[in-house]
């Protein structure tokens, strides 16, 4: 059995996107990839994440909101930050870990619809990083 790749996801508190990222990435990778987040803080899972993520039928209830750890940041294969603050703070990645940056906008305080949107925008991006590997 071949060992599993490890993507990490990181946005500032660990709360919405990659709480919301996690949740996909483990619907469209969880075959082949060992999924993680965590934010720069943990600022608690937000509720209208887990009340979006339901909607389409995704339970995050016992995701957990986590700071970074730097053995599984060293030790990705890939990481993918989700939002400026998250890129320009994230620690220095060693060299060998691939880290890229995919941009969404924090739902947080925002109308229902930004968390459907965003939730949405997640999921397809992560459907097609799954298809393409890019």
């Amino acid at each position: 059995m071949e060992n599993k790749k490890t993507i990490y996801f990181l946005c500032t508190g660990n709360s919405c996107r990659s709480q919301m990222a996690e949740a996909w990435g483990k619907q469209y990778l969880g075959g082949k990839w060992n999924v993680y987040s965590a934010g720069i803080e943990a600022h608690g899972v937000n509720p209208n994440a887990i009340k979006a993520m339901n909607e389409v039928n995704i339970d995050i209830t016992n995701q957990t909101s986590n700071m970074i750890d730097t053995n599984i940041l060293n030790n990705a294969d890939l990481v993918v930050t989700l939002c400026s603050h998250a890129d320009s703070v994230c620690p220095s990645t060693p060299s060998h870990v691939n880290r890229v940056h995919w941009g969404f906008d924090d739902p947080a305080g925002k109308e229902w619809s930004e968390f459907q949107r965003v939730r949405d925008e997640i999921g397809e991006r992560i459907k097609r990083f799954s298809e393409t590997g890019e």
